[in-house]
């Protein structure tokens, strides 16, 4: 194999306690009907997978579904609720479409679902449990996904190419082509484990004829085959679509929403998608941003481009999701009311209401863009009759580069627990995107993914934890980033104490370390221009008329309150409040909202400029420890991953000593101050 399988590596476990309940499978089926493929792959992943574990090889029988009793001693036992065995084990009522239970009853393991992606989702599940350690005698447990839709998006380019990838190139797409081999389906397995449902193969940025066209006949049968092993692990395939598509390869003049030759156009276009592709999830667009066409061209609403997609999507079951990354990238920064951060919520807010109901907007979870450390949009407290989709950037666009260790799911966990305030009860980010706040269910999560055809799909290897727990956190959003990261540590790595530990404290300090030497306090950017890697503490790429941190010879930060740029005002009381006043606003978000002279002490009682010195050597020495840990898993782990993650840890040492060294020349240059505690500070 020329590359790894992940956390379905199904590692070895001796002494297990459990092994006896996992004699045979048994699957109560039709027996007129031939299996699926959903069934066919549950069974060859749980063969496969306890073969592999404990060294056990199981038989699967097919048993007529519409039996009321049977013989089975002790086994799996795989079943659909309204069978007549399955009413006997347990009250399914509780299950939703893709939900499952499992439960030990009679020396059995029963894994119930209402539908065959119950089942799928619940054999990872008990596969999970095994090759973590877990015991499953007495097991009784209930799932059902947060949310509905649980994406990845892909910035895979036709040639190949991944834009803002780090971790290889595609494995999709190559020259011009489609690639449908045995790497789609390992890679669909991978990610079923985790509970994605819906996958975008290519970049929102939709670039060049062939891009274009990928949704003409040029490339729909190629496609179908890579849909249908998707279908066959419960995940629908969707496209990233140009808006300009109708005049790009339609020969319109015109991409008008309101044009009823357009309308008719993506009308015929989508419905020979379907024709060819039955399953077809629909598609992702990125419009009127950085260059993208989009509605604005022709003074239309992003409304109006959204729903003349949307209708054409409807009939059969499609869905739009439509990006509120918008902003005008080549606004005057001179102007200091002008302010990115306000862009989604004053595009789209008047627009609450106005979207079909197939549309979901899909919305990042920062007012920015992807930062280490930024505010929760305050458009998902805004917006309340709208679908909506929490997109958070897996790919270490701004945090690294899967370079360096930085594990992001406590910022996601923070995002998704923030309170809105929208209603009394219920508002916090995970309510909302769920559908619970508003009761809606075209909701859920979206990842710009990780992955490229790296051997360990991620570049770094400790950069797999962030593509997990995307999935196991858009599935259930309560798990803890401990319970996540113990997962994913407990499926790859040896059973050994120190093991465990030292990678746990890693992955656990590293989103934290990772901001210390690099942004304090909110700022953010402060990295070289469009490559995005490496400090550079003047080079936001769009500002060309001063900086985006607005540092001078007294203070820094952006004055983002009433009296500046008034973003603070979006978001609703008492967090408008609480932002807008710098003695109540969270410190580590501090310099997002207020300028702040350098002599202002912090609630640690050290001075703003101090704290940034201090923070920026704690960062490096945090780094040297995770060095010092790693290194003393020599012989404890797989040898190919120690010396992987050895090097990419030396590289973050030495960017984090240049990160160090350029932020507190330049600050200690910008204020004259000296650090109190005497160390070298300018280069």
């Amino acid at each position: 194999m020329s590359y790894s399988q992940c956390w379905l590596v199904y590692n070895s476990i001796d002494n297990y306690k459990d092994k006896d309940l996992l004699t045979d499978l048994h699957i109560y089926y039709e027996k007129d009907n031939a299996l699926s493929n959903i069934m066919n792959n549950i069974i060859k992943e749980l063969t496969q997978g306890l073969n592999s574990i404990l060294n056990i090889k199981i038989s699967a029988n097919i048993i007529d579904g519409k039996e009321t009793s049977s013989s089975i001693k002790s086994g799996i036992v795989l079943g659909l609720t309204g069978q007549n065995v399955i009413n006997d084990i347990a009250d399914t009522e509780q299950l939703t479409e893709e939900g499952y239970l499992l439960k030990e009853a009679n020396q059995c393991i029963y894994i119930i679902g209402k539908t065959e992606k119950g089942l799928l989702y619940g054999a990872f599940d008990l596969l999970r449990r095994i090759a973590t350690g877990e015991g499953i005698r007495g097991l009784k447990v209930i799932e059902n996904p947060k949310n509905t839709l649980r994406m990845l998006n892909h910035w895979d380019n036709m040639d190949g190419s991944i834009e803002r990838g780090y971790s290889g190139e595609s494995f999709f797409m190559k020259k011009e082509e489609i690639l449908v081999n045995q790497r789609t389906i390992d890679y669909a397995r991978i990610v079923a484990s985790i509970g994605i449902n819906c996958v975008v193969i290519n970049n929102v940025n939709v670039r060049g004829s062939a891009a274009t066209g990928l949704i003409t006949d040029r490339y729909l049968n190629k496609l179908k085959e890579m849909a249908e092993i998707f279908e066959g692990y419960g995940i629908k395939l969707y496209l990233s679509a140009n808006f300009a598509a109708p005049m790009e390869i339609g020969g319109y003049k015109t991409a008008d929403p309101l044009d009823q030759g357009v309308a008719d156009w993506w009308k015929e276009c989508v419905q020979n998608i379907y024709k060819i592709i039955p399953g077809f999830g629909g598609f992702l667009i990125k419009a009127d941003s950085e260059g993208r066409p989009g509605p604005f061209t022709y003074n239309r609403t992003h409304a109006d481009g959204a729903n003349v997609l949307a209708r054409a999507l409807k009939p059969f079951g499609g869905l739009l999701v439509w990006r509120c990354f918008v902003y005008n990238c080549q606004q005057d920064w001179r102007d200091y009311k002008t302010d990115r951060a306000r862009a989604a919520y004053d595009n789209f807010m008047g627009l609450d209401g106005k979207f079909d109901d197939n549309v979901i907007l899909q919305i990042k979870n920062g007012p920015m863009d992807f930062q280490v450390r930024e505010p929760v949009t305050p458009l998902f407290g805004g917006l309340k009759n709208t679908n909506m989709i929490l997109e958070v950037q897996a790919a270490q666009e701004y945090t690294g580069q899967q370079k360096h260790v930085c594990y992001l799911i406590p910022m996601w966990k923070e995002v998704l627990e923030f309170n809105t305030y929208a209603k009394e009860t219920n508002a916090t980010i995970a309510d909302i995107v769920s559908g619970k706040t508003y009761n809606q269910t075209h909701t859920g999560m979206a990842a710009v993914s990780n992955t490229g055809d790296d051997f360990n799909w991620t570049g770094h290897d400790l950069a797999g934890a962030n593509l997990y727990g995307f999935g196991r956190l858009s599935w259930n959003t309560e798990l803890s980033s401990e319970q996540i990261a113990a997962e994913w540590i407990k499926q790859i790595f040896p059973h050994k104490d120190k093991v465990y530990k030292a990678i746990m404290d890693i992955l656990m300090g590293s989103w934290h370390t990772y901001e210390k030497y690099t942004s304090p306090l909110g700022i953010g950017w402060m990295v070289n221009p469009n490559h995005h890697y490496g400090p550079n503490v003047d080079g936001y790429e769009y500002d060309r008329w001063g900086t985006y941190h607005r540092a001078n010879r007294n203070g820094m930060g952006v004055d983002r309150t009433k009296a500046g740029t008034g973003y603070a005002s979006q978001y609703n009381e008492p967090n408008a409040s609480m932002y807008e006043q710098k003695e109540t606003c969270p410190e580590e978000l501090l310099l997002f909202f207020h300028y702040i002279p350098y002599d202002y002490k912090l609630k640690s009682g050290v001075t703003l400029i101090q704290h940034i010195y201090d923070t920026h050597f704690e960062g490096v020495q945090e780094v040297e420890k995770m060095v010092e840990e790693w290194n003393g898993l020599e012989g404890l782990i797989p040898e190919d991953i120690f010396q992987r993650v050895q090097k990419r840890l030396t590289i973050q040492l030495e960017s984090a000593k240049e990160w160090r060294d350029r932020i507190n020349t330049y600050f200690y240059r910008k204020s004259g101050v000296d650090d109190a505690k005497k160390r070298k500070i300018y280069y």
